[in-house]
């Protein structure tokens, strides 16, 4: 979900989703990933500690769950962004259109120094080497468990309010 300061939006932005997904493509370089993949990796990443890894980048929040209703069209815009710096390449096939690292994904990630996008890269590599080989129903299953999450953390905010008839 989006904060706006001073007119511009500064979290989770185009720019942040696609470098998220550069370096989730980076960490699983020669492997190309769907969109729906690269949606849930883009989850995944952001809140790691949910699932076992490495503590989350972002704060826990209530209701962070329902950030998967919004972000295939955020991951979509920072795919669009990455491919148009060639940091992202789009491969079209029969099976359906994947994407993969480009060619100065690499270098770009490398050149990342700060605490955050460090910690992200960290981040996307654990969740490539723990989640990269489940296929796609597997990982719809998987994500399925945060939606439940969702709905009982709604429905516990809706009690905690009294707005539950």
């Amino acid at each position: 979900m989006s904060t706006t300061t001073q007119g511009g939006i500064t979290f989770n932005s185009p720019l942040e989703a696609g470098i998220r997904a550069v370096g989730t493509l980076v960490a699983a370089y020669p492997t190309t990933f769907d969109l729906y993949q690269l949606v849930a990796f883009d989850y995944l990443v952001v809140h790691t500690g949910d699932v076992g890894g490495p503590d989350s980048l972002h704060p826990r929040i209530p209701l962070r769950s329902a950030e998967l209703l919004v972000r295939r069209k955020l991951v979509e815009k920072g795919l669009m962004l990455m491919m148009s710096r060639g940091l992202v390449a789009r491969q079209i096939s029969e099976d359906g259109i994947f994407y993969q690292a480009g060619e100065m994904a690499e270098i770009f990630m490398s050149s990342l120094t700060a605490p955050y996008l460090q910690g992200l890269r960290t981040r996307s590599e654990w969740v490539v080497e723990r989640l990269g080989d489940l296929g796609s129903q597997q990982l719809k299953e998987f994500i399925g468990q945060f939606f439940n999450q969702w709905v009982e953390e709604f429905q516990s905010t809706q009690r905690n309010l009294g707005l539950e008839s």
